[in-house]
C-alpha cells in the first residue's frame, strides 16, 4: 500500500486527485498508477484503469488472475467492474469512499452472485495515511477556489 501511496503523491504533484494504484504478482509490482483524469481528459483515467491496462500489456493477457491490486481509495463502479473483467482476485485499499464506492460503501460489486466473477477484499489498509492525502488535497483546492474568487 506505502506504493500506491507513492503514486498517489505523484497524482498530486500534477493537482490530480491524489489515488494510486499498484498491481502485484508474486511480490512484485508488475504495474502502477496514479490518477490523470484532468491532465488526459479523459473519464476513464483512474489509476486502477491505467494500471490494470499496463498490467495486462506486460502479461499480454487481459486475465489477471494471480494479481493483488492496491488502491489508496476504494474503487469506483466502473473500476470495480475493470477489475471484476479482469479477474483480480484480491484488492487491497485504503480509505472507503461513501460518495462513488462499489467495494462497500455505496455499492458492493465484489460478491455480487449474478456476476461471474468474485473478489476478495481488504480495506482499511493505511487508512488515515490515505484519507489525509485527500483531505488536504481538497482543502488546498478549496482554499485556491477561494482566493481566485477573491482576487
Amino acid at each position: 500500500m506505502r506504493r500506491a501511496i507513492t503514486e498517489a503523491a505523484k497524482a498530486q504533484t500534477k493537482n490530480e486527485v491524489p489515488i494510486g494504484c499498484v498491481i502485484v504478482q508474486d511480490n512484485k509490482i508488475v504495474a502502477r498508477g496514479y490518477n490523470l483524469r484532468e491532465t488526459s481528459q479523459d473519464p476513464a483515467g483512474h489509476a486502477e484503469m491505467i494500471a490494470i491496462r499496463k498490467a495486462a500489456r506486460k502479461r499480454g493477457s487481459w486475465r489477471l488472475l494471480d494479481t493483488v491490486l492496491y488502491v489508496t481509495l476504494e474503487p469506483c463502479t466502473m473500476c470495480m467492474g475493470a477489475i471484476i473483467l479482469a479477474r483480480i482476485p484480491t484488492v487491497v485499499f485504503g480509505c472507503y469512499d461513501p460518495k462513488g464506492g462499489a467495494a462497500g460503501s455505496l455499492y458492493d460489486l465484489s460478491s455480487d452472485p449474478r456476476l461471474n466473477h468474485q473478489v476478495e477484499l481488504v480495506p482499511r489498509i493505511l487508512e488515515s495515511e490515505c484519507s489525509d492525502l485527500l483531505s488536504s488535497f481538497f482543502a488546498q483546492l478549496r482554499m485556491r477556489k477561494r482566493r481566485e474568487r477573491i482576487s
